[in-house]
């Protein structure tokens, strides 16, 4: 009787330390255990999804961010394309190029009515 009860208590305490590993595992890897005492601070990540934008149902445009220079990738559809690379960013944003406020917009002059357009 006292060895079936000596491996029950033996089972339970084994038991016991898994679940209690499995959650120090599971809130170390989810950012809730720093562990910076044993492994030491997490580097700053060097891969980023910037934006993202759908196309239709199945394409989407991926701006991804590494190390501060960005590339523009659609994918979903029969293969995925890099349509642009190397876009440099300023530390690690991309800069916006404001729209140029002296554009012309239309080159001809105004109608009135009423004239005709050789009269004038």
């Amino acid at each position: 009787m006292w060895d079936l009860l000596f491996y029950v208590l033996v089972i339970a305490l084994l038991a016991l330390l898994v679940v209690a590993g499995v959650a120090a595992a599971r809130g170390y890897f989810n950012g809730v255990l720093s562990g910076s005492s044993l492994f030491g601070p997490r580097p700053d990540p060097r891969i980023d999804v910037t934006e993202q934008a759908n196309i239709d149902g199945r394409r989407r445009l991926l701006l991804i961010r590494r190390d501060d220079v960005e590339h523009l990738i659609m994918t979903g559809g029969p293969v995925d394309v890099v349509i642009e690379t190397g876009i440099v960013t300023r530390q690690g944003y991309a800069v916006p190029q404001p729209p140029a406020s002296n554009a012309v917009v239309f080159e001809r002059g105004a109608r009135s009515f009423g004239q005709k357009a050789s009269d004038g």
